[in-house]
């Protein structure tokens, strides 16, 4: 997979379909590579027409690395946050969305379609707050707004997520089967042999749960954003499972509601996961979303 310079960053990146195609910019959540982004649900959004671009943020996977910044004090982070005090951390989720602007940049395209999962969810919010001249169209999937009311993580779902990542690759195969176990559809749970294949090429390809803790840092320090995405004039659908337990329905209907004219799609029996039988209604949505708002004609 080739890198390119982004945002000042080295970044890893590749595509999927006809570069003539609607161009949708796949943006990772936290302390995942771009693969779970998997081939085969980027070929199904190539099939639909689209040019896919998807890469590693900062931090993870192949992309740059940020030791120089040290380990945040995750207890300290939290515990100011929670007070209303400022909060420092290594990098923000603005740098993050300028990180992806900048993937545009060295890919040459003027304007895309953006779709972010989780953190990146988060991270396209803020693309459409700060570069929404760039977009097309948003998609935010299973994702919130940091609003400090909205409902928790179910108790489970916040001890699965801060759980230790492990030392060894047994260690790690076995927390990818209890996170998913936590956090994934119930209904369509993949068999632990596939969660244990797919962690395992995780870890081979890159194993930096540091860069982790910079990424939780970095949505911590970026607070509330509910109130900037009132101002986001980009078409927007938010996509969330009804069964989250890690990132609540509430959040998504609160993003929903935070942004002008979007569109929200529930969806029955998804938890905080992308599970393969719900690929075609998700790609379905999706595709809806970006024929919808792409202008005739355009290029990249």
């Amino acid at each position: 997979m080739p890198q390119i310079t982004a945002n000042g960053i080295r970044i890893e990146y590749d595509t999927f379909g006809n570069p003539d195609d609607r161009p949708l910019l796949l943006v990772m959540g936290l302390g995942a590579q771009m693969t779970r982004w998997r081939p085969e649900l980027c070929e199904l959004l190539a099939a639909d027409g689209h040019y896919v671009v998807r890469f590693d943020n900062r931090d993870v996977g192949l992309s740059q690395k940020f030791d120089a910044a040290g380990v945040p004090n995750m207890a300290e982070i939290f515990a100011r946050a929670q007070s209303g005090q400022p909060v420092k951390a290594p990098y923000s989720l603005d740098d993050m969305a300028d990180d992806a602007v900048g993937v545009l940049d060295a890919l040459g395209i003027d304007h895309v379609h953006v779709c972010g999962v989780s953190m990146g969810g988060m991270i396209v919010q803020q693309m459409a707050v700060r570069h929404g001249q760039r977009l097309h169209s948003m998609t935010s999937i299973m994702s919130s707004t940091g609003n400090p009311d909205l409902p928790k993580s179910t108790p489970e779902a916040t001890a699965a997520l801060l759980s230790p990542a492990g030392t060894t690759l047994e260690d790690v195969l076995a927390r990818s089967v209890s996170v998913a176990r936590t956090i994934g559809s119930r209904v369509h749970l993949d068999d632990e042999a596939v969660i244990r294949a797919r962690a395992r090429e995780d870890f081979e390809r890159c194993f930096y749960p540091v860069g982790v803790a910079r990424q939780m840092a970095a949505i911590a320090v970026s607070g509330n954003r509910r109130p900037a995405l009132g101002g986001i004039r980009t078409p927007t659908l938010v996509i969330h499972g009804k069964d989250d337990p890690l990132v609540p329905l509430a959040g998504g209907i609160d993003t929903h509601e935070a942004i002008p004219g979007s569109r929200l799609a529930v969806i029955e029996d998804m938890g905080h996961d992308l599970p393969e039988p719900l690929w075609p209604e998700i790609v379905r949505h999706i595709s809806a979303h970006t024929a919808q708002h792409h202008p005739r004609g355009a290029s990249r």
